[in-house]
């Protein structure tokens, strides 16, 4: 089967787990009733630390199906590729371990200093979906 097939809809399913959670879950749990700020808090270390862990199989998948098919290299549009797995690994290491310290204290009834991190996140999400969004037609196109 054409890694272009399969990678573009990996990356299509990527884009709408991003979505579902960083756009959708992250704000709208508070609106539920009985949801404190510590068990919304709780509920997202939750959620995003699962989303991190599907974003990397996704992430694995691809580049091993591009690597399997070798185009890789072949096909210019794999550079792109890297911007997504750069922020991934950037959410993964430096962003989610902090916004889950921050989160923390506030569970603990603490309150820590005024942040941007969650600004850099929701940022970031939005290139790293242009980016994925944009390699996605790509491979659509080059499937024709």
């Amino acid at each position: 089967m054409n890694a272009f097939r399969i990678n573009s809809a990996l990356i299509f399913l990527w884009i709408g787990f991003v979505c579902a959670i960083s756009f959708m879950e992250a704000w709208l749990k508070f609106q539920a009733p009985g949801i404190s700020l510590g068990l919304g808090l709780g509920i997202g270390k939750l959620v995003f630390g699962m989303l991190d862990k599907i974003e990397w199989l996704f992430a694995v998948i691809i580049l091993f199906y591009l690597i399997q098919s070798k185009q890789i290299i072949t096909h210019k549009s794999n550079f792109i590729l890297l911007v997504p797995f750069l922020i991934l690994a950037v959410q993964s290491f430096w962003l989610l371990p902090s916004l889950n310290l921050r989160a923390d204290l506030i569970i603990e009834g603490k309150n820590p200093p005024a942040s941007s991190l969650h600004f850099y996140y929701v940022g970031l999400e939005i290139v790293k979906i242009v980016c994925l969004a944009y390699l996605g037609v790509r491979y659509l196109k080059a499937l024709k």
